[in-house]
């Protein structure tokens, strides 16, 4: 009896450490995430604002 509790707060205790861990990991994740949705938003706008100016630009005829 007394090894079955000592087992199930043994597994409750590595359980908890791992979530922890994952928890102090999460903002930087989050953070990384935010970066990447960032750069990718910056790079269509880019490439959307390089199409409007081919676009509206005038070729000469030859």
């Amino acid at each position: 009896m007394t090894l079955g509790i000592l087992a199930i707060f043994g597994v409750l205790s590595i359980l908890l450490f791992a979530l922890r861990g994952f928890l102090d990991q999460l903002p930087d994740v989050l953070a990384s995430a935010r970066r990447v949705r960032d750069a990718w938003r910056e790079f269509k706008q880019a490439r959307s604002e390089e199409a409007q100016r081919e676009g509206t630009q005038s070729h000469p005829s030859v």
